[in-house]
């Protein structure tokens, strides 16, 4: 059985490990016990839904159809088969996501769209070799390219600036032919945006030229709730459609749109946000002050990729610390949260330098 200890030591396996944040919970009371709503009509045709499309929609200052749903696989799957038919291709770094961890997701819910792979430093699409493919692969043979996703914040924690989601944008307009349509991962767009000091969330997605924009909610402290924020509005023609046969229509909507409600009004979205990314450059200073951990890349965002020696890893897996290892970089992810604390990075850092130092004393 776990003990307190055990389970402390969690905390930078994962922002989906981390408890809902106060602002969430609260907003899921009251949404659960005021009594003026202890009925309210189903599937999203309540106030607390109306409300929190109002915010995203104002926060993003452009009208935008707003569709919540449970997770961010059905929100990326049906994100990309609003734009994507069976024969299309998505360019996609090939670190993303949607294209190596959701269990074939998209191209389920796409009918069979293929995922093409473009190289680029740093987890982010180079935009020379996203015009690479771009001219190259015209062929009846292959699959037509009709997309591209993008994640944001990256899956190895960079973020991508709007000057370079335009530039990748901008081919739009060189390639007319495709139609290519922009999808924003934006599991961690919160993360991103507090990343980016001064930069508004419209520079980042709609006027960037992003198409649609997979909103994260769960990994940013609310319970389980994300949503999909479609610019383009012809994509969201039958979306509610598409949504309801995919399975991710609530019938009691109001709990996933309420957490919404509490996060923008307070702000609470971004504090959080910011809150996780001063932690991971935090924790990146403490463990690179040794010699003998470096980083894989800059922390922009929440997580901290580093290389560690096999002792220090094995050593702190022993003790009870989780974290996750990426083998096509050979680096390991801590991530940090809405909850991260300077408590839990120092307790962290003093079982690494108890490593090192008996790793040291064995030589």
């Amino acid at each position: 059985m776990a003990t307190e200890s055990d389970n402390w030591r969690l905390q930078f396996l994962s922002d989906n490990s981390v408890p809902v944040c106060p602002e969430a919970w609260a907003a899921l009371e009251e949404a659960n016990s005021n009594p003026d709503d202890a009925y309210a009509i189903s599937y999203g045709n309540d106030r607390f839904t109306a409300e929190a499309t109002r915010l995203i929609q104002e926060l993003f200052e452009t009208e935008c159809e707003v569709f919540f749903v449970f997770n961010g696989t059905g929100a990326n799957s049906l994100s990309l088969a609003s734009i994507c038919q069976s024969y299309h291709g998505i360019l996609c770094h090939a670190l993303a996501h949607p294209a190596t961890t959701e269990a074939n997701a998209p191209e389920f819910y796409t009918g069979g769209a293929k995922f093409l792979q473009v190289e680029g430093a740093d987890g982010k699409i180079d935009p020379l070799a996203l015009q690479v493919r771009l001219q190259r692969d015209h062929d009846i043979h292959l699959a037509k390219i009709k997309a591209v996703t993008v994640t944001q914040a990256t899956e190895i924690g960079t973020v991508y600036t709007p000057q370079e989601l335009g530039r990748l944008a901008a081919l739009k307009d060189e390639y007319p032919q495709f139609d290519l349509k922009f999808h924003m991962d934006g599991a961690r767009f919160a993360n991103a945006m507090a990343a980016l000091d001064g930069v508004t969330p419209k520079e980042l997605t709609w006027q960037a030229g992003i198409d649609v924009l997979a909103f994260g909610g769960t990994k940013n402290g609310f319970s389980g709730t994300e949503a999909i924020v479609i610019f383009d509005k012809a994509l969201g023609r039958d979306f509610a459609w598409r949504r309801k046969q995919a399975g991710q229509l609530a019938s009691k909507m109001r709990y996933l749109a309420a957490p919404w409600i509490g996060m923008l009004k307070t702000g609470a979205w971004l504090t959080h946000a910011r809150h996780a990314n001063d932690h991971a450059r935090m924790l990146a200073r403490e463990l690179t002050s040794f010699p003998e951990i470096s980083l894989n890349h800059e922390t922009q965002a929440s997580a901290v990729f580093v290389h560690l020696p096999k002792a220090v890893s094995d050593g702190l897996r022993a003790r009870g610390w989780r974290f996750h290892h990426y083998p096509k970089i050979d680096a390991w992810r801590f991530l940090c949260n809405w909850k991260s604390s300077k408590e839990g990075i120092a307790a962290l850092i003093d079982d690494v330098r108890d490593l090192l130092g008996t790793a040291n004393d064995h030589r």
